[in-house]
């Protein structure tokens, strides 16, 4: 029988779309979970949107809020971002708590992969010793049947006193059930209750006797988190009660430490662990078939180095050169660039000196600069199609759960600069935009490696409008080509492993849930590719005609012709065209702003094998873009984002040197 057949009969057959007709109206559902469990998928089909994000309050970190009509009288949805333990590690797993206790959720829907109830039902019991009105779904339950587990829905429901719900959030079954224990969500009474033995039961009883009854989580679980050194909690004691509190709870902890000969933290956590292994012993089955499924045959291979990277070098070949290099970069440019020179801006130019008698206005519309036969035609004709095929590429290795195994498979490589494998998910969306990836940055433990990837991401880690023109510039060079990547990849390595050592700190740690490997479903892949070309129209095409104005503007006063004045000695100084400045002060503004001028310049004949790898090198390696550089300053403050970009920009220049030299003198031609 198949999972969604059997989920419909599970949830009384109500169509997933139906909204219920009874119980009181919930304000806000809180949804929780780590990463890859489904949450997203979930939010979707309760909002029937895909995401509305923002920043959450005092922080950088966003959440997703969306309405839903479900329930009588509608809701807010709100998808927080990853957490595995309340006790939060990261800034994302901090902002996850933060919303549990400020936004006074009518009820807390905790999404778990069934498949991987073990790691996950501790969250759950911390969930529920917190007071919080909880409802467990049981995500990916059909995954769970296909690999022969079996849970006993209503002994776990039992065990844990908490509505559980099996669901599989892509088809949306089990979605009505779901959305009818949502509203009957209702603080537990009797809740499961994890024994801490007779030395920390004490301790938590005399701690929350002086935290009393507050809004947010249970004094109980507050307690439990002051055990564990929580510091946010401390710094809560000290505003709320005091320093002489602050002081009687620390003693409290420090007997209870004493007396039990162990850390409290320790004891925590094992304690709640053998409480989840009994829940779970009695109400999940596992199979006992230990053979290997296909599936998990290609997890291990893709996440192995000896197979792993060479799977790699074919996702990275088929991928981006062949996929977003050969047809975006190639194909498609060929025919809009065709379009725009025959059609469009000709018939731009002739309107434009019949509408406009004044020389100086026609040349913002039309002419060589002009906001139609440049700008747009630059964001549309050269860097749209690339940045959508990178897109669609991208948005399938989402979907098949391919990105968690290249975070573990690299993990070893990137702790030698520094970072761990979580790193991966910055680094590969820096592939599509490094705004965007600098942003995600802040999941990652500590300020360090924040500040190393930020460095790397601004520095060797070309965004897919950029990369993608670029890998046009040098698709009909191979040589060029590996001299690029060559390059580019020993200078991410170099500078990484050297940041790794002059920046102090702890060796980075690393844990990541692992979605299953699963084919992408085309529904979802069209629905993030269309996400993210909005996203593109809305932020990025009007960058490139603001870029115009300025270039205008400044051809207008001068300032242009003093700017490339400026560039030409450091464009001849690493062996390129004059006509190679104008590209680089484009990459002021954007770099793909300039690699598609690169690409202009190159259509023209006037670039050699040598000079298109030095370009493609120096190009990579230069300034961040407007938007990069302003998200730089909001994540890491003005001094550091100057310091990063004088930094960036020295490299760029050091390196096309010698690499323009080296050619030279070992007398090479790409």
């Amino acid at each position: 029988m198949q999972a969604a057949t059997w989920l419909r009969k599970l949830s009384g057959r109500r169509p997933a779309g139906e909204a219920i007709q009874a119980g009181p109206a919930v304000r806000r559902i809180l949804i929780v979970g780590s990463p890859n469990v489904g949450k997203s998928a979930l939010f979707g089909r309760l909002t029937g949107c895909y995401a509305t994000v923002s920043n959450y309050p005092g922080t950088t970190v966003a959440v997703s809020r969306g309405r839903t009509k479900l329930i009588p009288g509608g809701a807010e949805v709100i998808d927080t971002p990853g957490l595995y333990s309340l006790l939060p590690i990261t800034e994302e797993e901090r902002v996850a708590r933060a919303a549990l206790v400020a936004e006074s959720p009518a009820a807390v829907v905790h999404v778990v992969d069934a498949k991987n109830l073990g790691r996950m039902v501790s969250l759950t019991i911390q969930l529920v010793e917190a007071g919080l009105p909880v409802v467990l779904a049981l995500n990916m339950w059909d995954e769970a049947a296909e690999l022969g587990i079996r849970i006993n829905v209503h002994r776990l429901a039992e065990a844990l006193g908490v509505p559980v719900v099996a669901t599989v959030a892509t088809e949306g079954a089990g979605l009505s059930l779901l959305v009818e224990r949502i509203a009957e969500a209702r603080a537990p009474v009797k809740g499961v209750r994890v024994d801490y033995g007779p030395v920390l039961e004490g301790a938590v009883g005399r701690i929350a006797r002086l935290l009393g009854h507050g809004p947010g989580l249970s004094s109980r679980a507050r307690a439990l988190l002051l055990l564990q050194g929580d510091p946010d909690e401390q710094l809560r004691v000290q505003k709320d009660l005091g320093p002489d509190a602050a002081v009687r709870i620390r003693r409290i902890i420090d007997d209870a430490a004493r007396a039990s000969g162990h850390s409290p933290p320790y004891l925590v956590a094992m304690a709640r662990k053998a409480c989840a292994d009994e829940i779970l012993s009695r109400a999940v089955e596992f199979p006992s078939d230990e053979r290997r499924s296909l599936r998990e045959t290609l997890s291990c291979l893709s996440m192995n180095p000896l197979t792993g990277l060479p799977l790699l070098a074919l996702v990275l070949y088929f991928g981006l050169y062949k996929f977003v290099g050969d047809l975006g970069a190639g194909t498609l440019v060929d025919w809009l660039e065709t379009a725009f020179e025959q059609y469009v801006n000709p018939q731009v130019n002739a309107a434009a000196e019949w509408l406009i008698p004044w020389a100086w206005l026609r040349d913002l519309v039309g002419g060589d600069f002009g906001i139609i036969t440049l700008g747009i035609r630059y964001a549309v004709a050269i860097v749209l199609p690339i940045v959508g095929t990178f897109f669609i590429a991208f948005s399938i290795l989402e979907d098949s759960g391919y990105l968690p195994r290249l975070a573990m498979l690299m993990d070893r490589v990137f702790k030698k600069i520094g970072l761990n494998g979580r790193a991966v998910i910055p680094m590969v969306l820096g592939l599509g935009c490094a705004t965007m990836a600098t942003m995600v940055t802040r999941t990652l433990e500590s300020k360090r490696e924040r500040l190393i990837a930020t460095l790397l991401l601004a520095l060797a880690v070309p965004c897919s409008a950029q990369m993608g023109v670029i890998l046009g510039l040098v698709a009909g060079h191979p040589a060029a080509l590996a001299v690029w990547a060559g390059v580019v990849l020993s200078i991410f390595l170099i500078v990484g492993r050297a940041a790794a050592r002059v920046m102090p700190g702890d060796p980075p740690q690393f844990y990541m849930e692992l979605p299953p490997l699963r084919l992408p479903r085309p529904r979802n892949i069209l629905l993030k590719t269309y996400t993210r070309m909005v996203w593109y129209f809305k932020e990025i095409l009007p960058l490139f005609v603001l870029a115009s104005v300025f270039i205008w503007a400044g051809r207008l006063t001068g300032l242009f012709d003093l700017a490339v004045g400026a560039i030409k000695p450091v464009v001849r100084l690493i062996g390129l065209p004059d006509e190679a400045a104008v590209a680089f002060l484009f990459g002021f503004f954007r770099r793909d702003y300039g690699a598609a001028g690169l690409f202009d310049i190159h259509r023209q004949g006037m670039l050699t094998g040598n000079q298109l790898a030095v370009a493609a090198i120096t190009l990579t390696l230069f300034l961040p873009c407007i938007a990069q550089f302003l998200i730089m300053k909001k994540e890491q403050g003005l001094r550091v984002t100057l310091l990063v970009s004088g930094f960036v920009l020295a490299v760029a220049v050091a390196t096309g040197f010698a690499v323009h030299t080296a050619l030279a003198l070992l007398g090479v031609e790409l």
